[in-house]
């Protein structure tokens, strides 16, 4: 079966996605907020740290940071290295993720807000994951942009559950650019 990881800040339209994906024969891992919404919709979901046998810790800092998530994003299935050390370590391979980042940029503008939060709201995992998925945007699609479920849920019904290489390089592409414009903000905060 075809895994999915979902963890969103922006929770518009996940919980539809979320159904879209499990009827496209995908089953789904997901974190915190995520995981709650789409629980609370009766969609069948696995908690990240239930699938990693680690725990969230340190007040959500570390949750997807894990060899199972970034080795199912990362593996090659035409590599048969890869392949023999995913059975080895226990690792399935991840074929859709989709993340959106803290919101950090919104964050920096509300008033009154203190460095301390500010710092908190610099997304770690959310960026590493979108990076994995991305550069192996051939097995991986990476999903950043909730106006992109529909076209998503669209392709994966009309091509057996899988997605055109143009729209994997056409997603990973976004992908590269969410996360270079967050960076981008962060630098300038900093600066």
């Amino acid at each position: 079966m075809r895994r999915a990881l979902l963890s969103v800040t922006d929770k518009q339209g996940i919980t539809e996605f979320a159904a879209g994906l499990v009827e496209a024969g995908f089953s789904l891992l997901s974190t915190g907020g995520t995981h709650r919404k789409i629980v609370e919709s009766g969609v069948s979901v696995q908690e990240v740290a239930d699938y990693t046998g680690f725990p969230e810790m340190m007040d959500g800092r570390v949750k997807t940071l894990h060899p199972k998530v970034h080795g199912g994003l990362l593996a090659r299935r035409d590599d048969d290295q890869h392949v023999a050390a995913m059975g080895e370590h226990g690792i399935d391979a991840i074929d859709l993720l989709c993340v959106n980042l803290y919101q950090f940029r919104e964050t920096v503008r509300r008033e009154g807000i203190g460095r301390d939060e500010i710092v908190e709201n610099i997304d770690i995992g959310g960026p590493a994951m979108i990076r994995s998925g991305a550069k192996n945007h051939q097995n991986v699609a990476v999903v950043v942009d909730p106006s992109d479920y529909p076209e998503v849920l669209r392709l994966l019904r009309e091509n057996d559950g899988n997605l055109p290489k143009d729209f994997l390089r056409k997603l990973a592409a976004k992908a590269y650019a969410h996360t270079a414009a967050y960076d981008t903000a962060i630098a300038q905060w900093f600066d």
